[in-house]
């Protein structure tokens, strides 16, 4: 039976459905031997799918679910073409793992790595609005109206203004700068520490500690761990849920 080509690729560990998608925009899969285009249908039964050059499996793959503490100087990103060191040289389980909420490369902290790209879509895409709280250590202690710039939304160098933010002033340390506790249900490319810079508190360290009820906990960097069936169970229900009614309200308009 057919179906759009980035759906039977996630439902194969490929990716999510945007990875996909831009799998497919790039000219990286190919059906019976022809380039594959945006939009296109098979029939995973029938048709020969192939993701840079291999057979992708048709047949159901068993799901993986592994929380990682990923350190500095570790790309989130997947990709061959870099050779600096990725999130999955740090996890030697077999198939196609794909990161859950990315961090950039000086960041650190929980990344989820799993072929469910169901479960990746709804923890990411940006129309569930799920939070990722993260940990920040600023330059110097914020004052009280650099806060609440960053609670009501920062306006970034694309012209777009940031979500509402949950932020928390919580402790100063001498000589090394203020830890505040902020929780987005965004995520663009350096959001945070562009948002910081932009109120004049520059990021001296990030890390994340929570995706949606998954928490980073008292793992240390490079650790990983298999996520427990009830974990799994517990972020799945998380994840099918709507967004609180203030965020749905605040979308509508």
């Amino acid at each position: 039976m057919e179906d759009r080509l980035q759906k039977i690729l996630s439902r194969a560990g490929v990716g999510s459905r945007r990875a996909c998608d831009t799998l497919i925009t790039q000219g990286r899969v190919t059906v019976n031997g022809k380039i594959a285009v945006p939009g296109q249908k098979a029939d995973p039964e029938r048709d020969d799918i192939r993701v840079d050059g291999q057979r992708i499996r048709t047949r159901p793959v068993k799901k993986v679910y592994i929380a990682l503490y990923k350190p500095r100087g570790v790309l989130s990103s997947t990709r061959e073409t870099d050779t600096r060191p990725t999130v999955r040289d740090l996890v030697p389980v077999e198939g196609h793992l794909y990161p859950v909420g990315r961090l950039d490369y000086e960041s650190e902290g929980l990344i989820l790595l799993t072929n469910d790209g169901d479960l990746t879509n709804k923890l990411t895409h940006p129309r569930y609005q799920h939070e990722k709280e993260y940990r920040v250590l600023v330059a110097r202690e914020p004052a009280a109206e650099q806060l609440e710039a960053l609670r009501h939304g920062i306006v970034l160098e694309d012209g777009r203004r940031t979500a509402p933010a949950k932020v928390r002033l919580d402790e100063s340390v001498p000589g090394k700068g203020t830890w505040l506790t902020m929780v987005l249900t965004e995520g663009r490319k350096r959001q945070i520490r562009e948002m910081c810079l932009r109120v004049g508190l520059p990021v001296k360290r990030l890390i994340r500690v929570r995706i949606g009820n998954l928490r980073l906990g008292k793992m240390r960097p490079k650790e990983w761990r298999h996520l427990t069936r009830g974990e799994v169970s517990a972020l799945k229900r998380y994840a099918a849920s709507p967004p609180p009614a203030w965020k749905r309200n605040r979308r509508s308009k």
